[in-house]
C-alpha cells in the first residue's frame, strides 16, 4: 500500500519559501516511506512569495521593477500580471512584502513609526500603467505600520498637518494629520477593481489593533506602541471624516492588515477579502486534502497567533472536515500552541534538534527541516507498528 501524503506548508519568514519548505519536508518523508505518493501544495498567505505563486498557478508573469522601500530607499521588486491573453480584465498581484516587507528593513532601522508603504502605491500605479484593471494586494510579512498612508500618497493623495504641510513618512506622523485631500488621486482607480487579500482577524485600532499586537515585532518599544496606537486612531478618524468609507476603519475585519494598509486602501474603495478565499481558489485544496492519508503543514512559529488565520490553521480545519489527520512542523513552539488542537491539528513538533542561533538555524534550515520530518515520521511509524501488535 502506498501512502498518500499532502504537504501544504507556509514559508519560513526570512529563511525558506513555501516551495522550499515543501521540498525539504518531502525529502524527509521519502527517507522513511520511499514509495509515498506525495502531493506538494506550497501555500501563501498574501506575504512573501504570493505574486510568484499566483503567477505560476494562473499562467501569468512577474514584472520586475524598482520602487521605494520601507525605509525610503529604492529597492528591486516586482508584481505579477495575470490574464493578459484572456477575454477578461488584466489582473495585477501586488505583494506588499516585496516592497514594504519586514525583510527589507535593516535590523538597525526597524521602527514601525517611520517605515512607509509608499512603494505599494507605486506598484499599483505601475500595474495600472500596464493595463491592469483589477489589482489584488496581498497583505502579510509587513515591516510597516503607517495605515497605508504612504500608499495613498504615492497614488496622489495629500496628507497635511495644521500648517498645510505634507506629513513625513511613517505611522507616527499620522498623529499630526489634519486633512486628507484626494483630489489628486489617480483617476484610474475609479475604474479599477481593487481587492485586498488580508487576515480578517487583524483590525486597525483598539486593544487588538496592529500597533499593540504587531508593533513590538517590528521594532516598537512600549512608548512607541502608545504613540503609534494614538496616531492610527487619528488616521481612522480623519479618513472617515474626509472620505466617508463604507466600513468602520477602526475595527472592521482586515483593516489592520499589513500595519493598517487594509484600512488605507479600503478608504479609497478597496474591498477587504479573507485572504484564503482569494488565494486558494485556484488550488482545489479541499479535494486534494480529502484524498490524503496524512497532511503535513508547517510554519516558522506555532503559538497563540496560529489559530488567528495562519496557514496551518486553515489547512488543519479543512483537513479535519475531511477526517484526515494533520501534523505540524514548526521552527519554534510558543505560548498557546496547544490551541491548534481545537481546530484539527493532531500533533505538532519543533524542528530544531538543539539550541542554536538564528543565523545558524537559517543557514541549515533545509537540512534541519528534512531531518525533523524524518524523526517525526519514524515515531509515527513506530506508533503504527505498536498499534498493529496491540490489535
Amino acid at each position: 500500500m502506498s501512502y498518500r501524503i499532502v504537504i501544504a506548508p507556509s514559508g519560513f519568514k526570512e529563511s525558506l519559501s513555501a516551495a522550499q519548505v515543501a521540498e525539504s519536508i518531502a525529502e524527509g518523508v521519502l527517507r522513511v516511506i520511499p514509495d509515498a505518493d506525495i502531493d506538494l501544495i506550497p501555500l501563501v498567505d498574501g506575504g512573501e512569495g504570493t505574486a510568484e505563486a499566483l503567477a505560476l498557478a494562473g499562467g501569468g508573469r512577474l514584472v520586475p521593477c524598482t520602487a521605494t522601500g520601507p525605509v525610503g530607499r529604492p529597492v528591486p521588486t516586482h508584481f505579477a500580471l495575470l490574464g493578459e491573453s484572456g477575454p477578461g480584465p488584466v489582473t495585477a498581484v501586488v505583494e506588499m512584502a516585496a516592497v514594504a516587507g519586514l525583510s527589507l528593513v535593516p535590523a538597525g532601522l526597524r521602527d514601525p513609526g517611520t517605515t512607509t508603504t509608499y512603494g505599494v502605491g507605486e506598484l499599483i500605479r505601475a500595474a495600472l500603467d500596464l493595463g491592469a484593471r483589477r489589482v489584488l494586494v496581498g497583505c502579510g510579512d509587513s515591516g510597516t505600520s503607517d495605515g497605508g498612508a504612504g500608499a495613498l500618497q504615492a497614488l496622489g493623495a495629500r496628507l497635511t498637518d495644521h500648517h498645510g504641510r505634507e506629513l513625513a513618512p511613517g505611522g507616527a506622523a499620522l498623529g499630526e494629520l489634519v486633512r486628507v485631500d484626494t483630489s489628486g488621486l489617480d483617476r484610474r482607480l475609479a475604474a479599477t477593481e481593487l481587492l485586498v487579500a488580508c487576515n480578517p482577524f487583524n483590525v486597525l485600532c483598539g486593544a487588538q489593533g496592529v500597533a499593540r499586537v504587531f508593533g513590538p515585532q517590528k521594532g516598537a518599544g512600549p512608548a512607541d506602541v502608545e504613540v503609534l496606537s494614538a496616531a492610527l486612531e487619528r488616521w481612522a478618524a480623519v479618513l472617515t471624516r474626509d472620505l466617508s468609507p463604507r466600513i468602520d476603519l477602526r475595527t472592521a475585519p482586515g483593516t489592520g492588515a499589513s500595519g493598517g494598509l487594509g484600512a488605507g486602501l479600503a478608504a479609497v474603495g478597496a474591498r477587504l477579502l479573507p485572504r484564503f478565499d482569494v488565494l486558494l481558489d485556484r488550488l482545489d485544496l479541499d479535494a486534494r486534502l480529502a484524498r490524503a492519508d496524512l497532511v503535513i503543514t508547517a510554519e516558522g512559529a506555532l503559538d497563540h497567533q496560529t489559530v488567528r488565520g495562519k496557514i496551518p490553521a486553515e489547512v488543519a480545519s479543512r483537513a479535519h472536515a475531511a477526517g484526515v489527520p494533520v501534523f505540524v512542523l514548526a521552527g519554534t513552539i510558543g505560548p498557546g500552541a496547544h490551541m491548534v488542537r481545537a481546530i484539527g491539528v493532531d500533533a505538532y513538533s519543533a524542528i530544531l534538534p538543539a539550541p542554536m542561533s538564528l543565523p545558524e538555524a537559517i543557514e541549515g534550515s533545509r537540512e534541519i527541516l528534512a531531518d525533523a520530518t524524518e524523526r517525526s515520521l519514524r515515531i509515527v511509524a513506530l506508533g503504527t507498528r505498536l498499534a498493529v501488535r496491540a490489535a
